[in-house]
């Protein structure tokens, strides 16, 4: 029986109203001063949704934190199932929003499925891993049934037209793995697509060299024949496939959105995407040490920066908040995924420290991305900053996959070592 004296992780808590007060302030900012002329209605209303999204998930915080873990183990593999459906379901009926067909309609909200997803494959996951009576997880057959759940949700996501939040599926295949005790050449056989798809981006040449190399070097350190053909065929593959998508795929602005953060002050760029990635830059830059002040950004208030309530939200951080809000943005950030990772080694029970992994890597990669992003380090895919960024799907979801994680946690010592 557990104990009614145990609590949630209060400084997890903490890390997660500050960050989510962070966001507020931004999203106050550029719909309530100068900039909110250059507004639609709809999005000067963002500060006030936002505020109504995160008392909501506070709220399901506290229903969540009631479930015992053994309800949400069982109810994993459904609620995998019924985001699958969703997903699907919005490729017929779903709403489209900037060429992605992501949404669902309820009413007067909108349900981006892809967010709840995150949710219920992290969940099927984690009980499937740690539904095995031994170390099975480092046989490669079995690894690749755990990623199968993985990439199925990102199949139907790409189809939606949203590659972005695809990738953070794809991401959390060698993260939430190796959580799971694989052995490093399978986690390195893995990574390995992400690393060949961005030099494909930066370099073609460079992207078949990597190819070539890591082929040679997996297959001379494991001997095994298998793995040195599996990582030809995911370096390789991935390679030529990117390189079949941009020139004979996609349209022509859709390359320039893909390749623009390696030049975006270029001629081909400058007038499209590039010259959102120069503006953000700049914005970035201005804010210098201490910032310009709380509304006095340049570039956020004349709304040069696109997507400043979403995707682009830190650009006004950084700008109006200068280097050393940003880097105690970052802090923040930083310490949530630290405290994560404390926390899922406390439980040990496989599927509480799983459920943990996961949600570290849903973070972690929305983390460096967007921020990638903002710094035109990586291309415009359109991936918000968790808590930060206006999105009440991505509040919600994400505040989900913390209260599970701290509910496994409270709980830890409900869930048997040996009972599974």
């Amino acid at each position: 029986m557990r104990s009614w004296d145990q609590t949630p992780d209060i400084p997890t808590m903490l890390a997660w109203l500050a960050l989510v007060g962070v966001g507020l302030l931004a999203l106050y900012s550029t719909t309530h001063g100068p900039a909110a002329e250059y507004l639609s209605e709809s999005v000067r209303d963002n500060f006030y949704r936002q505020l109504m999204w995160g008392g909501l998930s506070a709220l399901g915080v506290g229903i969540a934190l009631l479930f015992p873990v053994r309800i949400l183990r069982t109810l994993a593999y459904p609620f995998y199932g019924f985001t699958l459906f969703l997903l699907v379901l919005s490729l017929f009926i779903g709403v489209e929003v900037k060429g992605a067909r992501a949404w669902l309609a309820l009413g007067p909200f909108r349900l981006q499925v892809s967010e709840f997803a995150k949710v219920g494959t992290v969940l099927a996951v984690a009980q499937l891993l740690s539904e095995r009576h031994t170390h099975t997880t480092q046989n490669l057959s079995y690894a690749l049934k755990a990623a199968s759940l993985i990439v199925a949700p990102a199949l139907l996501i790409v189809l939606q037209n949203d590659l972005g939040t695809a990738l953070v599926f794809f991401g959390l295949v060698p993260i939430m793995l190796f959580w799971s005790e694989l052995p490093i050449s399978v986690i390195l056989l893995l990574v390995s697509p992400a690393i060949a798809g961005y030099l494909s981006l930066v370099y073609m040449p460079a992207a078949l060299g990597f190819a070539v190399l890591f082929t040679a070097a997996l297959w001379w350190t494991t001997g095994r024949r298998l793995i040195g053909g599996l990582a030809a065929t995911f370096t390789g593959g991935v390679t030529a496939f990117i390189s079949l998508m941009l020139t004979k795929v996609l349209q022509p602005y859709q390359v320039d959105r893909l390749l623009s953060f390696t030049n975006p002050g270029a001629e081909q760029f400058r007038q499209g995407v590039g010259f959102h990635l120069v503006q953000s830059k700049a914005a970035v830059a201005s804010g210098d040490l201490w910032g310009m002040g709380f509304m006095e950004g340049t570039q956020t208030q004349g709304a040069y920066v696109p997507e400043q309530t979403t995707d682009f939200v830190f650009s006004v951080i950084a700008e109006e908040f200068g280097f050393v809000g940003a880097m105690i943005v970052l802090g923040l950030l930083a310490f949530l995924l630290l405290r994560l990772v404390k926390l899922g080694s406390d439980v040990k029970h496989p599927f509480g420290s799983i459920v943990a992994a996961g949600a570290v890597g849903v973070y972690l990669l929305h983390i460096v991305i967007n921020i990638g992003m903002v710094t035109a380090m990586l291309p415009v895919i359109g991936l918000p900053l968790p808590f930060i960024s206006y999105g009440g799907s991505a509040m919600l979801a994400n505040t989900a996959l913390l209260a599970i994680v701290l509910n496994t946690h409270m709980r830890r010592d409900d869930l048997s070592i040996y009972g599974y």
